[in-house]
């Protein structure tokens, strides 16, 4: 997996040589001091209402010198469509409505005016956008920018009394009532989360790595479980690409049997193109900590173990960190053993690069 990285280990620190990969810019816009936390919306349930059609006029037409011109009522217009459709510019589900309420089409006028068709409900969604109905099964899978589904039709407009004038019935007084627009459920959620996600116990320094990384501001605190849902952050480099990050929420012993957050944590790591795997190396054995961490991907998803994968030993700058790094890499010598330090800074220069080159690899399979 590393064939085209050169690695020497100096003390507990891993220099890694690279070529032709693009640096990561920091960013210059400061951080917003308030206390307003975003977290990552992956899932949704919503109802999709299409509009109503405008309804049918009756009406007859009043000329000079000809009062019995005969009917004019127009047609109404067509309710509008609710549609979801792929943008790259959107990376989760927060802009999604609970209920997503197409507008009516206008009614009908005299004068054979027919009412205006509403305009259709654009609803953007991110790439990898899946759709269940209301029953579970996959109706819809957006996997490419531009695609569109919709998800509510818009009801037909009603006919005016014009239209039911034949040779016998000369003067109709009957018109059409609009339908009315489809109404339905779905269950939408995202398949595809972030190209790299953040793997480890609670308080091993994901939120602060990210935090250091990143714009991005999940909750810090030094009480297990601050993150209880996942936390997206936008790593952004010299040749414009971005990376998505993401900040997964903690994970225990037999989360596999739904313990702790449990199978909802567990699908969040499922979506992520590459796995970086943060351990608190100032802990005593960290690297039992990471067998834990294997066992329960892999117990959730044996196909977890073909991920990407590649390691942070975190907070080397407390006492007794840096040994146990260099023990980490004794012990998985077929692993990249990143010695880092989220709090300091130290080496996440080298870690950014690492990203890069795994996300430049992924995109060129």
């Amino acid at each position: 997996m590393f064939n085209n990285i050169k690695r020497t280990i100096i003390g507990v620190q891993t220099v890694v040589k690279y070529s032709k990969i693009a640096r990561p810019i920091p960013s210059k816009k400061p951080k917003a001091t308030g206390n307003s936390i975003q977290a990552f919306v992956d899932t949704k349930r919503l109802r999709a209402v299409g509009g109503k059609g405008g309804d049918g006029c009756i009406s007859f037409l009043q000329l000079w010198s000809n009062e019995q011109a005969g009917p004019d009522g127009g047609d109404g217009g067509y309710g509008g469509h609710v549609i979801f459709q792929v943008s790259k510019d959107i990376k989760d589900l927060h802009l999604l409505p609970t209920v997503a309420k197409a507008l009516d089409g206008e009614k009908g006028m005299n004068k054979d005016c027919n009412g205006k068709n509403a305009e259709h409900l654009m609803i953007k969604v991110p790439i990898g956008t899946v759709i269940r109905n209301s029953e579970g099964k996959v109706i819809g899978d957006l996997s490419r920018d531009g695609l569109m589904f919709i998800a509510a039709r818009g009801g037909s407009g009603g006919k005016g009394n014009h239209f039911f004038t034949t040779d016998t019935q000369q003067a109709p007084q009957i018109c059409e009532f609009g339908a009315d627009g489809e109404d339905l459920e779905y269950i939408v959620e995202v398949r595809s989360m972030a190209h790299i996600g953040l793997i480890g116990f609670p308080n091993s320094g994901k939120s602060t790595l990210l935090r250091s990384i990143s714009r991005a501001r999940p909750k810090v605190a030094p009480y297990p479980f601050t993150t209880l849902r996942p936390h997206i952050g936008i790593v952004e480099y010299e040749d414009y690409e971005q990376i998505a990050v993401a900040d997964l929420p903690g994970l225990i012993e037999n989360s596999h049997k739904n313990k702790g957050l449990g199978i909802q944590f567990l699908k969040h790591a499922e979506r992520c193109m590459a796995l970086l795997y943060v351990v608190d190396a100032s802990l005593d054995d960290p690297w039992i900590y990471l067998d834990i961490l294997e066992k329960e991907l892999t117990e959730f998803n044996f196909n977890m173990k073909d991920r990407i994968q590649i390691i942070a030993a975190n907070k080397i700058d407390l006492p007794g960190a840096k040994e146990n790094a260099k023990e980490i890499q004794r012990r998985r010598p077929d692993w990249l053993v990143l010695p880092i330090s989220a709090m300091t800074g130290e080496n996440l220069g080298t870690l950014l690069r690492e990203i890069k080159r795994i996300y430049d690899v992924h995109e060129v399979r």
